[in-house]
């Protein structure tokens, strides 16, 4: 999609609780018996700049990297190569014990709640664990703290002693942002939060998000597929296609003008209660590429509309095109 980004060492703005430069991540994966082995390029150069109470809403298809990026914030898999600065240090090349101590630093909650929670541990004892593995308190300490997140997620106090089971979907989801909460963390990476959540109910953990936000100056990297919930949350928009950036910008240059025809694409895809008649819908034709063999040029040429032979063999830069950054070739014409 776009040529990486190759200056991992731009100045951090003063203002960034996280900063990526040039983040990539490959996987060496067997073709299969007697074909060797091929590299997935499962991120491809990303960067991006998070302040403090903001969120960056990550969005794409399956497959684009979404949770991979997810991945290298929270330091769970290191990239192979780029900067990750988190509250102005780095992580790329940090000893093991930096990396620890930065983890506290940026928290997860994961799509699937239930499974992300221990169903033999109370929920109590499951919530006051980041304090015993990170603080000196008391359990007496620790027994407040918890209780009190736990009255900020909505959650009552006799809750404590039960287990994940005795929960319903949304209560659960509270109690893995109550959990990711607990240190206080200056970033809070969620994927797909909502999406096994009845509407109603996505509605409700939406809102503690933001209210959370509010009182905590909390950095959120929300990945979604759901362009409805990123409209509703999001302050800034970044759309990744195979790894790469397509387009990135404030949430109201994105939603009102893409400039990119994948992002156009998704936007006419989302489902409506009333649809701009003014406003063609746009199918997104094909499959996403083979990862292990991605298409030369701009890889997004092969199912877009307006693809030329430039398109086919050069890879377009991601660029400033008004107010915002666009890997395509033709972004100008769209505006």
């Amino acid at each position: 999609m776009a040529a990486p980004d190759l200056n991992p060492s731009q100045e951090k703005p003063a203002n960034s609780v996280l900063t990526a430069r040039a983040l990539t991540r490959h996987y060496h994966v067997s073709r299969g018996l007697f074909k060797g082995q091929a590299t997935v390029c499962a991120l491809n150069g990303v960067s991006f700049d998070l302040a403090p109470g903001k969120t960056l809403a990550v969005v794409g298809e399956s497959g684009c990297g979404k949770s991979t990026l997810a991945r290298a914030l929270t330091l769970i898999e290191q990239p192979t190569s780029g900067s990750l600065n988190i509250g102005g240090h780095e992580v790329t090349g940090a000893s093991a014990e930096t990396r620890k101590q930065l983890r506290r630093d940026v928290q997860m909650v994961f799509q699937n709640p239930y499974a992300s929670l221990n169903p033999r541990q109370k929920i109590g004892d499951q919530l006051a664990e980041p304090l015993v593995i990170n603080t000196n308190l008391s359990r007496s300490e620790r027994r407040d703290k918890v209780q009190a997140m736990m009255q900020q997620v909505g959650l009552r106090p006799e809750h404590y002693q039960r287990y994940p089971h005795m929960f319903s979907g949304g209560q659960r989801q509270r109690i893995a942002v109550a959990r990711a909460m607990m240190l206080n963390p200056k970033v809070l990476v969620a994927d797909e939060p909502t999406s096994a959540l009845d509407v109603s109910i996505q509605a409700q953990v939406l809102n503690l998000f933001m209210d959370l936000q509010e009182e905590f100056r909390t950095a959120y990297v929300f990945i979604s597929h759901n362009l409805s919930v990123v409209r509703h949350i999001a302050d800034e928009v970044m759309v990744m296609y195979l790894g790469c950036t397509a387009e990135k910008g404030s949430r109201d240059a994105i939603f009102n003008k893409p400039l990119h025809p994948y992002t156009q694409m998704l936007l006419s895809a989302t489902p409506t209660l009333l649809p701009d008649a003014s406003k063609p819908r746009i199918k997104i034709q094909g499959e996403l590429p083979n990862p292990l063999d991605p298409p030369p040029g701009c890889v997004f040429h092969r199912r877009c509309p307006y693809a030329t032979e430039r398109c086919k063999s050069e890879v377009p830069a991601l660029r400033e095109v008004g107010d915002r950054q666009v890997a395509c070739h033709y972004a100008e014409n769209f505006l």
